[in-house]
């Protein structure tokens, strides 16, 4: 995993989607942009969904989308290409000449499901590593011989990604969302959806996979939080001691299993006292913790605020001399859900 590059402000993602799109794939592409911005407090992603001509789509199942249209001057930080079916009809040549034009004014272009196809086609993929659905992975490689084509689940080359297909897109997500805002956030949103939530031991010879072993480790904490597991045990659920677990949190992510183990804890804590009305002793409890003044300290030291303080502030309405944008920052998280 590359070192993280964390970035301030709010990055825009343009999702260009076609008729028949996997909703799958557009949720595994949005929702972990959501609960990052959610987890973080802060509107790290914005997005927008855009096709080629004006009008409602409908996704390989049926569901019904209104996109805007795709602007030929658009800019952003990212841009998603959504075809999944049908990707050879759909590569018209208006297509990708406006291809050819964003590949240029966007930071990353990425290519989910058969997007890499498209991209390939558009000839923005020229000398650059890319997989695609394994369908037609064996069909880019022949079609597109300028581009390095790998059996991966995701590739991040420079300023072009790919993915082959909707489950494969969420780690695509999280792998970018690493890159820009750190492990630890990327950690967070992985546990936030019960991602990597398999526990069984690795064969003997297969290899520690540190990304992977972390979600593991994460998606565990989320399940234990009234009793939270000593670390001991969560490796051992793992297959590994506890030294090799606590060497790959501070290698990979930058940070010690107890300490995400907290973060977690405390959003959950968070989002009850936002959403529910539950005591502050009893989310102290839901919580793992006994205490509910160390749950309160451990609050204040995370979010700068009590929760008590948190619940108040979200229940005010803004004094007339208040900026309601200010305000708005500090309750925006109160439609926070679980994923």
């Amino acid at each position: 995993m590359q070192k993280d590059r964390r970035t301030s402000g709010t990055e825009l993602v343009v999702l260009l989607l076609f008729p028949g799109f996997s909703n799958l794939c557009l949720a595994n592409a949005v929702e972990p942009l959501r609960a990052a911005n959610t987890l973080a407090r802060r509107p790290h992603y914005r997005w927008r969904f855009v096709a080629m001509e004006d009008g409602p789509l409908q996704s390989s199942s049926g569901l019904p989308v209104q996109p805007e249209p795709f602007d030929r001057d658009a800019t952003g930080d990212m841009m998603l290409v959504m075809p999944s079916y049908n990707h050879v009809a759909l590569a018209t040549p208006d297509t990708l000449r406006r291809l050819r034009g964003a590949a240029k004014r966007f930071g990353l272009v990425a290519g989910l499901d058969s997007g890499s196809w498209m991209l390939a086609r558009a000839g923005v993929l020229n000398g650059y590593r890319a997989t695609s659905h394994w369908d037609i992975l064996n069909s880019l490689s022949e079609e597109f011989p300028e581009v390095d084509v790998v059996a991966d689940r995701f590739v991040i080359d420079r300023n072009r990604a790919s993915c082959g297909g909707a489950t494969a897109t969420l780690d695509l997500m999280l792998e970018l969302i690493a890159r820009r805002h750190g492990t630890a956030l990327a950690l967070d949103v992985a546990a936030l959806f019960l991602y990597g939530g398999g526990t069984a031991h690795p064969a003997p010879h297969m290899p520690v996979l540190p990304q992977r072993t972390l979600r593991e480790a994460a998606a565990l904490m989320r399940r234990n939080l009234e009793d939270p597991l000593p670390i001991a045990a969560i490796a051992g659920s793992l297959g590994l001691s506890q030294r090799k677990l606590e060497m790959l949190f501070r290698t990979h992510a930058d940070l010690t299993a107890v300490q995400l183990y907290r973060r977690i804890r405390l959003a959950e804590a968070r989002r009850r006292v936002l959403e529910t009305t539950q005591s502050i002793a009893e989310i102290a409890g839901r919580c793992g913790y006994g205490d509910p003044a160390a749950m309160t300290r451990a609050f204040r030291a995370e979010f700068g605020v009590t929760p008590r303080m948190l619940r108040r502030g979200a229940n005010m309405t803004p004094p007339r001399d208040e900026d309601p944008a200010a305000h708005a920052i500090l309750i925006r998280d109160r439609t926070e859900t679980r994923g």
